[in-house]
């Protein structure tokens, strides 16, 4: 059992049958004599992938999800999914298109990343915190634009377009951080 002192961004707890990610959590305590603390949460269902909010009297308690962290590797897309493979049981899972989209963009084949199984069924694929991906498609370099801070659009790889400075080109290997999507610096 957890309580909500347990509570902390990226913790896995169980409501309704299904593990649930917190996402947020801010503690509000009243000014009222006898009022209990609040500990408000946002959090994400795994198995639907909905965004939730519940607020929890301090003190209270939630089961622990039947949750496992293994390592694992994108295969391949097979149409709108995504195929990973579990590198301890080398059991392949496939992951829906909604989810996978999510992911998709910072994903080459081969990436190493880290599967959530609950009861046996993956329902979560945590990424590396950067990546490194090739630009494809960029505009040509711009010759003496230093009076402001300028960027341009860049195509990677894996289809993903974002912002990076105007000294890039095409063909050069940057990193990129997979949770926002920016561009970190070169490889």
């Amino acid at each position: 059992m957890l309580t909500t002192s347990d509570f902390k961004k990226g913790l896995i707890f169980q409501m309704d049958g299904a593990p649930c990610l917190i996402l947020d959590v801010t503690v509000q305590s009243p000014s009222a004599r006898g009022a209990n603390t609040m500990v408000k949460t946002k959090y994400r269902n795994l198995l639907t992938s909905q965004v939730l909010e519940k607020t929890f009297r301090s003190g209270d308690k939630v089961d622990e999800a039947d949750f496992e962290r293994h390592k694992g590797q994108y295969l391949y897309a097979d149409g709108s999914k995504g195929v990973f493979m579990d590198l301890e049981t080398y059991e392949q899972f496939e992951m829906e298109e909604e989810a996978f989209s999510l992911i998709s963009p910072f994903l080459l084949e081969g990436a190493e990343v880290q599967l959530g199984l609950f009861q046996g069924r993956m329902v979560n694929v945590d990424l590396p915190m950067t990546v490194e991906l090739i630009i494809t498609e960029t505009p040509p370099v711009m010759k003496n634009a230093t009076a402001v801070a300028q960027t341009k659009e860049a195509l990677l790889e894996t289809g993903l377009r974002l912002q990076v400075p105007p000294y890039l080109e095409a063909g050069e290997k940057i990193k990129v951080d997979t949770r926002d999507g920016r561009f970190i610096s070169r490889a």
